[in-house]
């Protein structure tokens, strides 16, 4: 029997599942599980499910209602009867690459896919994915009768009465990162499906934020699901002025809006959030493994990074843009990482430290003020991650990014946000859940130093001049 107090969300990360089961009412944290993903960019969806059954044993019992958040824009190709084709192709796969410039090209440009869209796409977009999969395995793109995104497959497999591919659907937020729907007129683009794939294939019906979708063989309601970023947004509860900055895998940086957004410019991606509303949101493919990778060269940990960080009085001049596997934004998927200003006084375990801090916020810092270029307000940043624990991040953050910081306690905000999305989906109204916040414990760079660091790096990334030792006084 089920409990309407019980609601559950589900996150299907890269890197793992994560589920949590919660209070309808006050968002608590009852019962949570976890379980792993093969470390690869293209995985067969079989996983996801071996993970769900793992993470969610036993955790169950009396759920109400259930949703599904998922890593945005794998592309699960179907065939008629609902079996999967070939391997998912996920959002950091870059083989695509080469599909995108010509996909942008073909439309007419960035402006006219902004335009089209709300986003112009980059490799990490389901469309580029579709036109890659055609030439690369075009056996499997022969048989496929459907696509679908990682949150609709998973919502898809847990309904009890599914048949083939009849009954998929998506929402609107996690839809508008595929490429071929438009968050300002809330429809799809079939051309751009046919552009990219060379015919039709079926789309998943579009769900309304708080609508029920189906029901489990365990008897809880499916509420719609919705893409990570857009699930995260609803567990922090984002306000009008908030930026959520998020430092794991990848780095985003997103706000609700009440407007949609378009850039041809290709920084923000004029994503739909979980609500109703507006994403717009800017992603980097280099975050948190920029500190990991950077500890391994020095021969420490993370803590002893960070302690070498806090130590150093600055980076003295040494730049790192930390396009450690390649870049999504900017647009630069070929590109690899770069230290310069390397000096006997720079090569230091400590200057090293600092400049991958600093390269790794630069580049969160370029996301925020691209988004404040699309009118945005930023009154305060919520940091969240892995790299958020950092204490040197903490203490670089508010002047690099140009904004106060506040630190939500640790939880996970996806699930939470898909958990708040299903007792929504019962209940009829959105509840109100408290997202505890504290402040970093203080700040070690001045507005006048960060504006420093971030000319340097903008030189370094521009090619525009040489750096002088002159400019490191």
């Amino acid at each position: 029997m089920t409990d309407p107090r019980l609601v559950a969300g589900v996150d299907c990360s890269t890197q793992a599942t994560k589920v949590v089961v919660c209070d309808a009412t006050t968002g608590e944290v009852l019962r949570e599980g976890r379980a792993p993903h093969p470390d690869a960019t293209q995985v067969d969806p079989a996983e996801w499910w071996k993970a769900w059954s793992i993470a969610s044993d036993g955790l169950l019992d009396g759920v109400s209602a259930l949703s599904v958040a998922g890593q945005q824009h794998g592309m699960v190709l179907l065939d008629g009867s609902g079996a999967v084709v070939h391997p998912a192709v996920l959002w950091n796969d870059t083989s695509s690459a080469d599909a995108t410039t010509d996909l942008v090209s073909e439309l007419g440009g960035p402006e006219a896919w902004a335009s089209a869209v709300g986003s112009v796409p980059v490799p990490s977009f389901t469309v580029t994915k579709l036109r890659w999969v055609r030439g690369a395995a075009p056996d499997a793109a022969a048989r496929a009768e459907a696509v679908a995104l990682p949150h609709d497959w998973l919502t898809h497999q847990l309904a009890a009465d599914r048949s083939g591919i009849a009954d998929l659907t998506t929402d609107r937020g996690d839809v508008s990162g595929t490429g071929w729907w438009s968050p300002s007129t809330n429809d799809y683009r079939p051309d751009l499906v046919e552009l990219a794939f060379g015919r039709s294939l079926q789309l998943p019906r579009v769900a309304g934020p708080s609508e029920v979708v189906g029901q489990t063989a365990f008897g809880a309601s499916l509420a719609a699901g919705t893409g990570d970023n857009m699930a995260a947004a609803l567990g922090l509860d984002l306000q009008p002025g908030d930026v959520a900055v998020s430092l794991g895998t990848s780095g985003t940086a997103f706000a609700r809006y009440s407007s949609p957004t378009s850039d041809p410019s290709g920084f923000v991606a004029g994503f739909a959030d979980a609500t109703g509303g507006y994403l717009p949101l800017v992603c980097t493919l280099n975050a948190a493994r920029v500190l990991s990778a950077t500890a391994t060269l020095l021969g420490m940990d993370l803590a002893a990074l960070d302690e070498a960080a806090l130590t150093s009085p600055g980076s003295n001049g040494l730049v790192m843009l930390p396009y450690l596997d390649g870049e999504r934004t900017p647009d630069l998927p070929h590109s690899t990482g770069l230290i310069y200003g390397l000096t006997r006084t720079t090569a230091q375990p400590a200057t090293m430290a600092r400049a991958a801090v600093e390269g790794m916020l630069c580049g969160l810092a370029d996301a925020v003020d691209a988004l404040r270029a699309q009118g945005i307000p930023v009154h305060r940043v919520l940091l969240l991650g892995g790299a958020a624990r950092s204490r040197a991040v903490q203490a670089l953050a508010p002047a690099l990014l140009g904004a106060p910081v506040v630190l939500p306690e640790p939880a996970e905000y996806v699930a939470l946000g898909a958990a708040r999305q299903a007792a929504w989906a019962i209940s009829g109204d959105l509840p109100v859940w408290d997202v505890a916040m504290s402040k970093p414990e203080s700040a070690v760079l001045t507005d006048e130093a960060a504006a420093d660091v971030r000319a340097r790096y903008a030189a370094v990334l521009s090619g525009t001049r040489p750096l002088l030792a002159s400019d490191y006084r």
